[in-house]
């Protein structure tokens, strides 16, 4: 069970790294358009688990292990942007989610 303020920080989180990646992922990883779903926060705060929707979908682990590799870059970006709200800048720990290719799955096998 979150409490309330781990779903704030998470918030916060979310919409800063949606405008870091709006920003920044093309330097990263080209003409992927970078998408972030959930970011869930530990009770302490100090790690938090992002969770990407990656497209155009044909290699997304390909850009998932760049944007790991540049983890530190990322924090580092929001840590600026959040210097004001939060004491402790969270470590990122960066996950595929592939609910939405589920979905797709889902929605081929009903049609048939």
């Amino acid at each position: 069970m979150e409490s309330t303020r781990q779903k704030k920080v998470s918030r916060l989180l979310q919409k800063e790294l949606a405008s870091i990646f709006h920003k920044e992922a093309r330097a990263l990883i080209g003409n992927t358009m970078v998408s972030v779903t959930i970011v869930r926060v530990s009770p302490d705060l100090a790690n938090a688990n992002v969770f990407l929707s990656i497209f155009p979908a044909e290699e997304p682990k390909e850009a998932l292990k760049v944007i790991k590799s540049n983890s530190g870059l990322i924090r580092k970006s929001l840590g600026i942007l959040v210097r004001h709200q939060l004491r402790i800048v969270p470590i990122l720990e960066f996950f595929l989610d592939d609910s939405a290719a589920y979905a797709e799955e889902i929605n081929i096998l009903l049609k048939k």
